[in-house]
């Protein structure tokens, strides 16, 4: 089995280059996914964030806003404070982790010949890079992902903005990524165009996994 990491900073188009990956056979988790599931009421990383972060944060059937909470962890759009991403990423990452660890374990014993993708935008960020083989970075213009982030959220592009400001200050610089990455995929035009790149570099993963 290959293991892939697949990354990028806000509104680079990782998810829809995920489901090019899926289309073309391979498996895929992606992280935000895991960490909703594991900040559902129960859940013991639920109960640690609440804690952590009061109950200002939760809706009235004792859900999770995420808006809210991601308010308190990054700061206000615009406004001075102190961020505390670092302190919800240390509640949040060593069990999304340990999730998407235990995922690959199982696709390894059930379909051995398998190319398991973590979608993640923070495996950099987070230094777990070396759990993978293979680690493919997808990349766009600034401005298309402020345009993407606001029609995804339906808010003003100024909004966008600064919510991409603030997103991207707690992130890796794409120079940076790009340096640390096997492939890069450049979402800044067409679909087809993704695609196509997509294609290749399935094309070269199944290569090196002996397909």
């Amino acid at each position: 089995m290959l293991k892939v990491g697949l990354t990028g900073g806000i509104a680079s188009g990782k998810s829809v280059v995920g489901e090019m990956f899926v289309k073309l056979g391979a498996r895929l988790i992606r992280a935000d996914s895991v960490a909703h599931e594991l900040m559902q009421p129960g859940q013991a990383i639920y109960e640690r964030v609440v804690e952590r972060f009061g109950r200002e944060i939760l809706n009235p059937d004792g859900s999770i806003n995420r808006p809210r909470l991601a308010s308190l962890a990054f700061g206000e759009p615009g406004a001075p404070g102190h961020p505390r991403v670092e302190e919800l990423n240390a509640i949040v990452h060593p069990a999304v982790v340990k999730r998407e660890d235990e995922w690959m374990e199982e696709i390894g014993r059930l379909s051995p010949d398998a190319i398991a993708i973590v979608e993640a935008a923070l495996i950099l960020e987070a230094g777990v890079a070396d759990r993978f083989d293979r680690l493919v970075v997808v990349t766009c213009r600034p401005e298309q992902r402020v345009e993407r982030l606001a029609a995804r959220l339906g808010i003003s592009e100024d909004a966008a903005a600064a919510e991409t400001t603030r997103r991207m200050a707690a992130q890796i610089a794409d120079e940076e990524k790009i340096k640390a990455a096997d492939f890069v995929i450049d979402n800044s035009g067409s679909f087809g165009a993704t695609e196509a790149q997509v294609k290749l570099v399935f094309s070269t993963l199944q290569k090196e996994n002996g397909k």
